[in-house]
């Protein structure tokens, strides 16, 4: 995992949100909280403005595969 994270870091960002916050489907997170919460990440030094929809969703599904694996 890189020690600085991008937008572009969709599955070591959605990694990490799992290990945040592993009761959260993260199909039911707005994407206003998503964009909150990968800013807030430790290492996160991208651009807040830089992210768009498709960044989010990116990460998003990340984050749901991390979310399902471990379900299984």
């Amino acid at each position: 995992m890189a020690d600085t994270l991008r937008w572009t870091d969709a599955e070591d960002i959605g990694i990490l949100l799992h290990e945040k916050f592993p009761d959260h489907d993260p199909l039911q997170v707005r994407f206003t909280d998503l964009h909150r919460w990968v800013c807030e990440l430790p290492g996160f030094a991208d651009d807040p403005k830089a992210s768009s929809e498709g960044k989010l969703e990116a990460i998003q599904m990340a984050w749901l595969d991390e979310w399902q694996d471990a379900r299984e």
